[in-house]
C-alpha cells in the first residue's frame, strides 16, 4: 500500500507535461496491482529500460541490505528513507509509524542515453536513475510526487540511493542531465504504452510515434542484410551465406556468456575491410587504414596534437563528403574495431545491430 507524508512546499503537477502526478500515479497503480517490475525496449533508447516498484522497509529486508544500512551509519531501512525525505522536503517517518511497520512505496526507473560529446570520449552510454516518491501537498490524500536522480550504478543499492539528489525536471544542472531529463519524458510515454495506460489528451507527448518495437522474428535473412550493409556489398554470395548461417546459429544459442556471444563476430569482421586499433591512435594511422578500407586516399584537416577519439569529428567530416561514415563494433575491451558504412545505411545498421545482438556504435 502506498503511504505518504506531507510535502512542505507547493504542489508539483503540470497537467500538460507527461511528468505529472496523474501519469505517475497511473503507472504506480499498474505496478502495484498488476506487475511490480519489468524491463522493455524503447525505440531510440540503448539497451532496456528497467522499471521497479520497491518499498521501505520491505525491499531492504535481506542480509546484504541490512549490512549496507549499518555501513551507512543508519539503524534500519526507515532511517534510509528519512535521509531521502530530507532531500525532497517530506516529513520524516516517526518512531510510532515505524512500530506499525508501514510500507512506503517508490518507483525506480533506469535507462541509458547517449553521452555528451565530451563524455563520449570515455563512455559510450550513460546511466540515468529516477527514483519517484509520492506525497501529499495541502491535502489528506496522496496528490503529489518528488524525484531523486543519480547517474551512477547502484552496485551497493543502499549507498546508491543515498547518493541520489533532488531534481527539478524542468531545470537540469548539467548537459548530461539535460539529455537524461528529456529522454525521461519519452521513457514515461513508453512505459504507458507498454502498460496500456491511456494518457489524457491535454498532455504534450514527447513522441508522436509508437515507442515499443514490434516483435520481429530474427532469421538468417536478417543476418544476411546486416552483413551486406556492414560490408557495403563487397562480399561474395557464397561467403555471405556461410557467415550469415554461422552468425545466426551463434545467435540461437541464447547464451549470456560474453565469449560465447562474440564467437564468430571476429571471424566475420576479418573478411570485410576493417581496422582493429587500440584506444590510442594518431591521424597518420587513421588516414592510412581508412584509405585502405574505402579504396581511395583520405586526407582530413585536424588541429595539431590531436589524437584518438578527438579525431572523430574531422574523420567524419571527410568521409561525409563521400556519403560515408566511420562506425565501430563494440569489442567490450580497450580497442576499437572500425569499419566504414554508407551514410544512408547507418540507421538500418543500428536497427539490425539491436536485432542480431552484434553491437554496433556510432562515433
Amino acid at each position: 500500500m502506498k503511504d505518504f507524508f506531507s510535502n512542505f512546499f507547493g504542489r508539483n503537477n503540470d497537467l500538460k507535461s507527461i511528468v505529472s502526478f496523474d501519469v505517475l500515479d497511473a503507472i504506480y497503480s499498474k505496478l502495484y496491482n498488476e506487475i511490480n517490475n519489468f524491463e522493455f525496449k524503447i525505440h531510440g533508447i540503448h539497451d532496456t529500460v528497467l522499471v521497479n516498484l520497491y518499498s521501505f522497509p520491505g525491499s531492504f529486508d535481506y542480509e546484504e541490505a541490512h549490512d549496507e544500512i549499518k555501513k551507512a551509519g543508519l539503524k534500519n531501512a526507515y532511517g534510509v528513507l528519512n535521509e531521502l525525505y530530507k532531500k525532497i522536503d517530506i516529513g520524516p517517518v516517526t518512531e510510532e509509524q515505524m512500530l506499525q511497520e508501514l510500507e512506503f512505496d517508490y518507483i525506480h526507473i533506469q535507462f541509458y542515453t547517449e553521452p555528451t560529446p565530451e563524455v563520449k570520449k570515455y563512455l559510450k552510454h550513460v546511466l540515468h536513475n529516477f527514483v519517484i516518491f509520492f506525497c501529499s501537498t495541502n491535502s489528506l490524500e496522496t496528490n503529489d510526487f518528488k524525484i531523486l536522480y543519480s547517474g551512477g550504478h547502484f552496485v551497493n543499492y543502499t549507498k546508491g540511493i543515498l547518493e541520489t539528489e533532488s531534481i527539478d525536471i524542468k531545470d537540469p544542472k548539467t548537459d548530461i542531465q539535460k539529455i537524461g531529463f528529456k529522454e525521461f519524458e519519452k521513457v514515461l510515454q513508453g512505459i504507458c504504452e507498454y502498460l496500456n495506460i491511456k494518457l489524457p489528451e491535454n498532455i504534450e507527448l514527447p513522441s508522436q510515434e509508437n515507442l515499443i518495437p514490434d516483435e520481429i522474428e530474427v532469421t538468417q535473412e536478417i543476418f544476411e542484410e546486416f552483413i551486406q550493409l556492414v560490408s557495403r556489398g563487397d562480399i561474395e554470395e557464397k561467403e555471405l551465406k556461410r557467415q550469415s548461417k554461422k552468425l545466426f546459429k551463434n545467435y540461437q544459442k541464447e547464451t549470456k556468456e560474453y565469449h560465447a556471444i562474440v564467437e564468430g563476430h571476429w571471424d566475420f569482421f576479418e573478411i570485410i575491410d576493417c581496422w582493429n586499433s587500440d584506444w590510442k591512435f594518431g591521424p597518420e594511422d587513421a588516414e592510412y587504414f581508412i584509405s585502405e578500407m574505402i579504396g581511395e586516399d583520405l586526407n582530413f584537416n585536424y588541429p595539431e596534437e590531436t589524437y584518438s577519439h578527438d579525431l572523430f569529428p574531422y574523420i567524419q567530416t571527410a568521409l561525409g563528403k563521400r556519403d560515408l561514415e566511420l562506425m565501430t563494433y563494440d569489442t567490450q575491451g580497450d580497442n576499437y574495431l572500425f569499419f566504414v558504412a554508407n551514410k544512408e545505411d547507418v540507421g538500418r545498421i543500428l536497427q539490425l545491430s539491436a536485432l542480431t545482438k552484434i553491437e554496433i556504435n556510432q562515433l
